[in-house]
């Protein structure tokens, strides 16, 4: 696997690997998960992923910027983003 990214071939993969089932299959079964995970964000579910964290989608209000080019002032607007936060194990592990 590549250290600086991890792809939707590297997961196909690591699934094939340690399962045995044909990487074709493992691709289909990775892309129906992230589509699958993808919906619920859009539908504004909050998926929860046990010993790993929470994905929710959350609303960000309109707020004055600046932009760093021409150092004008400009708002902003209200939008939302999906916010990631750890579970305390993961949090544990990578703070070892």
């Amino acid at each position: 696997m590549n250290s600086s990214n991890l792809t939707r071939k590297d997961l196909a993969e690591a699934i094939s690997n340690q399962l045995g089932y044909p990487q074709s299959s493992c691709a289909d079964i990775v892309d129906s998960f992230l589509d699958t995970m993808k919906q619920a964000l859009l539908d504004g579910e909050t998926i929860k992923l046990v010993h790993f964290g929470t994905f929710s989608v959350r609303d960000k209000q309109p707020r004055r910027g600046r932009n760093p080019r021409t150092g004008e002032s400009i708002t902003i607007k209200k939008r939302q983003t999906v916010s990631f936060r750890p579970s305390k194990k993961l949090r544990e592990q990578i703070n070892v």
